[in-house]
């Protein structure tokens, strides 16, 4: 479990890393990049991906896949949220 929580550490920080570098080159971009967590779209089709990875991942793999489906769910409300919303 301890090798699971350090590899999603590293991939959570890169992410941060990356919302701060780009901040830094213009101004604002990173309040735009995080806004999906404002789009209940978005956070519903995350929460429904973390969800369905989290029931798989228990039954194959236990515990340690759980924080691997809270990141995808993560990225997952991350990209809809990047998108305009359906006419």
């Amino acid at each position: 479990m301890g090798a699971t929580l350090l590899g999603l550490a590293i991939v959570i920080a890169a992410l941060v890393i990356r919302t701060a570098v780009i901040e830094l080159r213009e101004p604002g971009a990173g309040r735009r990049q995080w806004r999906f967590l404002r789009d209940p779209r978005a956070l519903a089709a995350g929460a429904v991906v973390a969800f369905v990875l989290a029931l798989v991942g228990w039954r194959s793999a236990g515990a340690p896949s759980l924080p691997w489906a809270l990141l995808a769910g993560a990225l997952v409300a991350f990209t809809i949220g990047g998108r305009p919303p359906p006419e």
